[in-house]
């Protein structure tokens, strides 16, 4: 049989503010010595991916975020290509991010966005890291385009929002954390709303594949409580994520 070059990879699904919840996962995962040789992440999870392997833990990242509002990273102003600016992030990223490149972080991430001018979906392991990460997560209709290299990328959920792919065949194990679950409840009739629904049917549909190829999934409950602007509840989010991982946890053990 084949050596996988890696024995442990994580994939950590797109998701907006319930990206948080990825930071209560691992921080459970680490304290149970369970880690990763290799991250792959689609826009939330590619925020996560990067920082995490850049060196900080979990719990330092949730007050890096905590302590800022969405107003602070994303502006709104409209134009004909979006409802919300990205450069604040960008200017975020760049300032907290030691590593000023995908191949200068310690341990290996893939970055999954689209391409939008080819109609595919593109796999970064390599690169100036901060512009790639916010083709992640560049949602379209509420932000522009993001150009690299004369190539406009959004958001890779609209191909794959859990992106277990990259990774599975260099994996001899993938765990996937998935913060998008099905959710058919109430929402708002404007123009963020309806955008948001359609993308959250659409990624769903996407990640079917992609689920099914991972070896263990965890998927915390309640975060379809939390609005996409409300990062002042990033713990909250944070704990749903990490008490769903310890039951995980415990739930591995039994069996």
């Amino acid at each position: 049989m084949e050596q996988k070059k890696y024995h442990t990879g994580f994939a950590l699904s797109g998701g907006f503010i319930k990206g948080m919840a990825h930071l209560g996962m691992l921080q459970a995962l680490f304290e149970h010595n369970i880690r990763p040789e290799i991250l792959s992440g689609t826009s939330a999870g590619a925020i996560v991916c990067a920082f995490v392997a850049d060196g900080k833990e979990p719990f330092e990242i949730m007050q890096l975020f905590s302590e800022r509002s969405f107003t602070d990273l994303a502006k709104v102003r409209p134009s004909t290509e979006s409802l919300m600016q990205m450069d604040y992030f960008i200017d975020f990223l760049e300032d907290n991010l030691k590593a000023k490149r995908m191949e200068d972080l310690p341990v290996p991430v893939v970055i999954t966005a689209t391409d939008f001018d080819h109609g595919r979906v593109v796999h970064f392991t390599e690169g100036e890291i901060t512009h790639r990460i916010a083709a992640s997560c560049c949602l379209p209709v509420l932000f522009a385009p993001v150009e690299i290299d004369g190539v406009h990328y959004v958001d890779g959920g609209v191909f794959m929002n859990l992106p277990v792919t990259p990774i599975r065949d260099c994996c001899e194990r993938v765990l996937a954390l998935n913060v998008c679950k099905l959710n058919t409840d109430s929402y708002h009739m404007n123009l963020p709303g309806i955008a948001m629904r359609a993308y959250h049917f659409m990624s769903q549909a996407n990640s079917m594949t992609d689920l099914a190829l991972a070896d263990k999934v965890i998927a915390p409950d309640g975060l379809d409580a939390f609005q996409n602007y409300e990062l002042d509840k990033a713990e909250d989010i944070f704990g749903l994520g990490y008490f769903a991982a310890l039951k995980a946890i415990e739930e591995w053990k039994d069996r």
